[in-house]
């Protein structure tokens, strides 16, 4: 039996993936074969020796420690693609939150009475003025980062009638082709700022983009310009943000990422991290995750790793290893990858599981079959 530990409440759906006569799932499992996790924070988790994998029911992994994972031998997966319409959907409300200062006239609202010199409709009319906007059609949106919820974004915002330019250094000609028609690609985010009434942003926060959207980006912008945030909010840099909307360089911000600075400041639009927030997200990701899990449990199969390569093979039995890149292994190589300085291979069955254990950079053995 495998024992599947779940940190977060999973969907009914992705955990009823896991066969009875095979799996036991909860939130109180020993031992653990695999993990589910959306947002609990696993940095000071003690990893047992039978974890072999987590799965993230979502796109990001902050939350999980995915170098000291590679270093044990445990593979994280994450679910890309599975909340992206979500998140679009999201998006698109946050392109008309930023314009129509829809969140300040609702609260304004909210707080009317009658009086005896005027009536709420009487105040409403009188008062509206204050929260006019802009519509977003025939602006320029850009999209900082191409990949499953930027392209949806694209396509959507280029629907309503808003001129999409785009730019993603590791955009493939696939994913490039599924947008042509519609994203004006360009080389550098520079050519973004400077023409973008609009700017949204989807990428990863890591070492090279935590904090980018600072002050020396803001100057960089059209004055005016309203920037979205559905992806980290740590990779805008809080204070020269407050500086750039006292300015009027940025006349709203949206994000779906509030924190003790943002959630108060002015011109900001916080929303409680609700992007994947959806039923239908939520499904889609508990499904994939758990899909993921059964297949590297049970088959030895990698698909949508952040820490290890995409490496599959079709064989009865076989020798799976988990190692660092370069080294030489011992048998037949049915297939095999490389990743961020960690590799994986599957070897012919007839392999000598202890054999290649013994080798010097070698983590983790399994035979299966």
């Amino acid at each position: 039996m495998y024992n599947i530990l779940t940190l977060n409440k999973i969907a009914k759906c992705g955990t009823d993936k896991f066969d009875t006569t095979k799996y036991t799932v909860g939130d109180s499992v020993e031992n653990p074969t695999g993990i589910m996790v959306r947002s609990a924070v696993m940095h000071d988790f003690e990893f047992g020796a039978d974890l072999l994998a987590i799965g993230r029911a979502g796109a990001g992994t902050n939350n999980i420690p995915v170098e000291k994972c590679a270093e044990q031998g445990i593979v994280v997966f994450n679910t890309p693609g599975a909340n992206a319409n979500a998140v679009k959907e999201l998006v698109l409300a946050g392109l008309f939150l930023s314009s129509r200062k829809v969140t300040a006239g609702v609260a304004w609202a909210s707080n009317l009475t009658d009086t005896e010199e005027k009536t709420v409709p009487q105040q409403v009319e009188k008062g509206k003025s204050q929260f006019g906007g802009n519509e977003i059609t025939g602006k320029t949106l850009g999209i900082i980062g191409l990949g499953a919820i930027g392209r949806k974004v694209a396509v959507a915002a280029a629907a309503l009638g808003m001129k999409v330019i785009g730019t993603d250094p590791f955009l493939s000609e696939s994913a490039a082709a599924e947008i042509k028609d519609v994203v004006t690609i360009v080389a550098t985010k520079e050519e973004i700022y400077a023409t973008a009434d609009y700017i949204t942003l989807h990428v990863p926060c890591n070492a090279d983009t935590k904090g980018f959207f600072n002050a020396d980006v803001f100057a960089q912008c059209k004055d005016g310009v309203k920037v979205l945030n559905f992806a980290r909010g740590e990779l805008v840099n809080d204070e020269d943000l407050e500086k750039a909307i006292a300015s009027g360089k940025v006349s709203a911000y949206v994000t779906d990422f509030p924190n003790a600075k943002t959630v108060k400041m002015d011109g900001v639009v916080a929303i409680p991290h609700l992007g994947a927030s959806t039923e239908e997200s939520e499904d889609n990701c508990a499904m994939m995750a758990a899909d993921e899990l059964i297949d590297y449990i049970e088959n030895g199969n990698i698909k949508n790793s952040v820490n290890f390569p995409n490496v599959s093979a079709d064989a009865d039995k076989k020798v799976c290893v988990l190692h660092k890149e370069g080294v030489e292994l011992k048998g037949t190589v049915l297939a095999t990858g490389a990743k961020k300085g960690y590799a994986y291979t599957i070897l012919a069955g007839d392999a000598d599981a202890e054999a290649n254990k013994a080798i010097d950079g070698v983590i983790r053995v399994r035979v299966i079959g």
